[in-house]
């Protein structure tokens, strides 16, 4: 989802490197084809990132925000309730799966375990403090801290960190996918999880990010090619049309995956069997959101690169504007009111997601701490002994 994180967000995770990777470990910076071969966006050092997973974060990172918006709202309008459940069904999906195949080379590596709490735990911390802080000062209510319970957006951090540490895990299981798909199941009917870290999401969303761990950049080719393009037309307007027939008939709380079947009201079973259909959904409108995602070089390209800022700092906003009743006005309940709302979220996490925002709020989101950590004792020899070599040829 993001480059540290993800995301949410990208959230800020370790972003594989422009050489060549290990021996038999595909690089996600490898060309994804031969017929199309994205545009690159330069990185600092000479470093390149791939347009394609830029682009699909900062889109979905305005799907998430304008989804957030549209919550106050939807109650009003079967038409946004519709849109606003088919847009659920696959935002968070599409960044978990990015999120895992970002995490393809995650060990327990020092670097990548400091990388992994700099960019996901530190954040989570930080946040899960400021928002109950930013409840209290608002409201005046006394919303108490508790890192054991995320808050509102803070889930997916929790859950990122729980899946990069056990991605070591994945990679030794011999079917990975079934396997998650199973634990997601069996969470599903399992009301006694409780609250937690948000274990029932954490859960329930594990076979996306499996998924992620699993793909090659082939994969996403195949999902680009034109025909798919094409067929994703009459795909997303028939999602369309069934999302606006369920708003009376289904919960939209399972597309939430954080609750088990018992808990919304349903049989233990339906829990298996919603898991199922809602993935097969979800995999299904993700496949053609990313097949209009453009591999190239847009306006917005370099905004990927700051989707955790985006994901962390709209709630914000949207909390601010429920908190002072600014939903409740008549007018943004109607068609002019519910779009003007929507495009003020996709401009604000616009906004949030530019360099300079990323600057100020690098100090909670992408600290360095290097103050916290050991330093590495191999690493400090390496490099004195380059130094003594540079001294010797001087």
């Amino acid at each position: 989802m993001f480059d540290a994180a993800s995301s949410l967000g990208q959230t800020p995770q370790p972003l594989p490197p422009a050489q060549p990777p290990a021996p038999g470990v595909p690089g996600p910076r490898t060309p994804v084809g031969t017929q199309e071969r994205p545009q690159q966006a330069a990185r600092p050092g000479g470093k390149q990132r791939d347009a394609f997973f830029d682009n699909a974060k900062y889109l979905a990172i305005v799907l998430v925000a304008m989804g957030h918006s549209w919550e106050p709202l939807k109650g009003d309008s079967r038409i946004l309730e519709g849109l606003y459940t088919v847009v659920y069904s696959f935002h968070m999906p599409a960044f978990i799966i990015i999120s895992g195949f970002f995490s393809r080379n995650f060990d327990m590596r020092p670097d990548r375990l400091k990388r992994l709490i700099t960019g996901v735990l530190v954040p989570y911390v930080v946040f899960e403090t400021a928002y109950p802080l930013f409840n209290r000062l608002v409201t005046g209510s006394h919303e108490q801290i508790s890192l054991l319970d995320p808050w509102y957006l803070t889930w997916f951090l929790c859950a990122l960190f729980v899946w990069r540490l056990t991605t070591p895990i994945w990679k030794l299981v011999r079917h990975p996918l079934p396997v998650a798909l199973v634990i997601a199941m069996l969470a599903s009917l399992t009301p006694s999880i409780g609250d937690d870290l948000d274990l029932q999401r954490v859960l329930q969303f594990l076979p996306y990010f499996v998924l992620g761990l699993n793909m090659k950049p082939e994969h996403f080719q195949l999902v680009r090619r034109r025909s798919v393009r094409i067929a994703a037309v009459p795909v997303f307007a028939a999602a369309l049309l069934v999302g606006w027939w369920a708003v009376p008939r289904m919960n939209t709380a399972w597309f939430y995956h954080r609750d088990s079947a018992q808990e919304l009201g349903a049989p233990w079973w339906c829990g298996p069997v919603m898991t199922l259909a809602m993935m097969a959904c979800s995999l299904l409108l993700t496949a053609c959101f990313f097949a209009w995602v453009p591999g190239r070089k847009t306006w917005f390209t370099t905004l990927g690169a700051g989707t955790i800022c985006g994901y962390l700092l709209h709630g914000f906003l949207v909390k601010f504007a429920d908190y002072r009743g600014w939903f409740d006005h008549a007018w943004l309940h109607r068609p002019l009111g519910e779009i003007l709302v929507t495009l003020i979220a996709g401009a604000a996490v616009t906004l949030l997601c530019t360099a300079p925002v990323r600057r100020v709020f690098r100090f909670a989101m992408e600290p360095r701490m290097e103050w916290a950590f050991k330093q590495d004792a191999a690493r400090l020899a390496r490099e004195r002994g380059q130094q003594e070599r540079e001294k010797a040829t001087v």
